[in-house]
C-alpha cells in the first residue's frame, strides 16, 4: 500500500529510450510543418529536420513539451542552415476612420503587404511573422473596439511545387 500512494513507477531504460526517440521525431515533426527554407520558401522534409538535430547535438527534455522545444530548436537551427518560420497569410477589414492611422502602427509587424484596397474601407492581404498574430490581432481589436476584422487566409506561405526527385 506505501508503493501505491508515495511510490514512483520504475521506467526501464527501453521505455525512456522510446519515449525520448518519439519526442524527438515528433519535435522534428513540428519544425519541418512550421518552416521553410527561406531562399526557396519551400518546406524542409522531417528527415533532413532530424539530422539537423542530430548535427546540434539536440537533447529532448522530457518534462518540457514538444511545441516549446520545436521553437526552441528553431532558433538553434538558425545558426547553423537556413531556415525560418513560414509567415502567416492575413486579410484584415478596418474601418476607413482609423483605417490609416492603424495601417501605420501595423506596417512594422508585416512582412510583406500583396494586397491593398481602400474603398469605403481598407481592406490588406498581407504576410506576417506568426510570433506577431496575437500582437496584431489585439492591436485591430482594441484600435477599432471590434470593428476591424482579421482573418487567417493560410497558417503558412510556402510554395508548393512540383519538383521532381531523381
Amino acid at each position: 500500500v506505501q508503493i501505491l500512494s508515495k511510490g514512483e513507477l520504475q521506467v526501464s531504460d527501453k521505455e525512456r529510450h522510446t519515449q525520448l526517440e518519439q519526442m524527438f521525431r515528433d519535435i522534428a515533426t513540428i519544425v519541418a510543418d512550421k518552416c521553410v527554407n527561406p531562399e526557396t520558401k519551400r518546406p524542409y522534409t522531417v528527415i533532413l529536420i532530424e539530422r539537423a538535430m542530430k548535427d546540434i547535438h539536440y537533447s529532448v527534455k522530457p518534462h518540457k513539451s514538444t511545441k516549446q522545444q520545436a521553437l526552441e530548436v528553431i532558433r538553434q537551427l538558425k545558426e547553423t542552415m537556413q531556415i525560418e518560420r513560414a509567415h502567416m497569410r492575413l486579410r484584415f477589414i478596418l474601418p476607413a476612420k482609423e483605417g490609416k492611422k492603424l495601417k501605420e502602427k501595423l506596417k512594422p509587424l508585416i512582412k510583406v503587404i500583396e494586397n491593398e484596397d481602400f474603398h469605403d474601407q481598407l481592406e490588406i492581404v498581407c504576410l506576417v511573422d506568426p510570433g506577431c498574430f496575437r500582437e496584431i490581432d489585439e492591436l485591430i481589436r482594441s484600435e477599432t473596439k471590434g470593428k476591424g476584422t482579421l482573418e487567417v487566409l493560410s497558417l503558412k506561405d510556402v510554395e508548393e511545387g512540383d519538383e521532381k526527385l531523381e
